[in-house]
């Protein structure tokens, strides 16, 4: 009986909405957006529109995964959903979504709140419920919209965080993909990226934010602080996770981390002595969409041949909370295409 999880398609969905560099540079002259880009790689994000959320965003990306790889919705068994932009405080948004997206009512259905790792985490949780027997095909689904705490005056945050969502098949298989799982928390970091209003501590008791705060976005972020943080616990936590894989830096293909920004991944890759073309980017279009970057990452690189079935990668998140957790990872998924009536091919995925 299959009991690894194993990856299987992806689809995505992003805002109609797109802000580009060019346009930003048209609306604050000021803003010197050649050296933001330099700085981030970034030169469009999409952003939701007033009213549209993470769940809208996630539902049609879950949609898209069950059209172009003709899913039976029938054959979910689990629903987990990554956001830290839920619609209400409760109930759990993938309640919502179950019945959204008309999957039975004998799955089971869960929020977990967490940002920059949340993909790593949510992977583990799959590969738990489905060594532990209780599913077998599990959707997986990221969304954030990160643009309804920013204020659009706050040039240090809207020209970085993009909008999006994305969604995974994960199935049960007889051969493991995945090596290990490593994580940490360090929660004295958490006011380096927070938002203090719409919770539950009243505003006189809540966490105070380290850096001061000189836009009124909800979203507070100490940049070089983050920055900081993640090359103290990146490379060691890589280090841990090649010894528990028992895999050598040899034994990787490819690193695919968590999109941040251009200036957080070189930064990276110098501390770790990487050549450019083992650290593969996909935030130009895309700006950092949070817990989506690195599901967004790997669909790019399957469609372009870069990544490939028998390549080892290490899967790397990092960023609020402070939050870090990574495994390393085996692709296995392997795209069946058949011809439509019209001539056509369309992409199946069977288990």
């Amino acid at each position: 009986m299959p009991k690894f999880a194993s990856i299987g398609p992806i689809a995505f969905h992003l805002p109609e909405t797109v802000e580009e560099n060019d346009w930003l540079k048209e609306q604050y002259p000021k803003w010197d957006m050649e050296l933001i880009y330099k700085k981030t790689g970034i030169r469009a994000r999409h952003i939701a529109a007033r009213g549209e959320t993470a769940a809208d965003l996630g539902v049609i990306a879950a949609e898209k995964l069950f059209k172009q790889f003709e899913i039976d919705r029938n054959s979910i068994d689990f629903l987990l959903f990554c956001t830290q932009t839920p619609d209400y405080p409760l109930p759990t948004t993938a309640c919502l979504m179950q019945d959204r997206l008309k999957l039975p009512t004998s799955v089971g259905a869960l929020d977990f709140n967490l940002g920059c790792s949340g993909f790593v985490y949510g992977l583990s949780l799959a590969d738990g419920l489905i060594r532990s027997g209780v599913a077998r095909r599990i959707l997986f689904i990221t969304s954030e919209t990160y643009s309804k705490y920013i204020d659009p005056t706050d040039r240090s945050l809207r020209t970085i965080f993009g909008d999006g969502a994305a969604a995974t098949l994960i199935d049960a298989a007889d051969v493991p993909s995945f090596g290990s799982f490593v994580f940490g928390t360090d929660g004295r970091g958490a006011d380096t990226l927070m938002v203090t209003e719409g919770g539950a501590r009243l505003a006189e008791d809540a966490l105070k934010p380290r850096k001061r705060k000189r836009w009124p976005s909800s979203l507070v972020m100490d940049g070089p602080e983050i920055v900081k943080f993640t090359l103290e616990v990146v490379p060691p936590m890589i280090e841990r996770v090649l010894k528990q894989a028992k895999w050598t830096r040899d034994d990787v293909d490819i690193y695919l981390f968590h999109q941040a920004t251009l200036f957080m991944l070189d930064h990276l890759r110098e501390r770790l002595k990487l050549r450019q073309e083992q650290v593969p980017l996909a935030l130009a279009e895309y700006g950092n969409t949070v817990s989506s970057t690195l599901p967004l990452l790997m669909h790019d690189l399957r469609a372009s041949g870069r990544l490939k079935p028998g390549m080892q990668t290490l899967l790397i998140g990092f960023g609020v909370g402070l939050s870090w957790a990574g495994c390393t990872w085996t692709e296995t998924w392997q795209p069946l295409t058949m011809a439509r009536a019209d001539g056509s091919e369309a992409v199946r995925h069977e288990k």
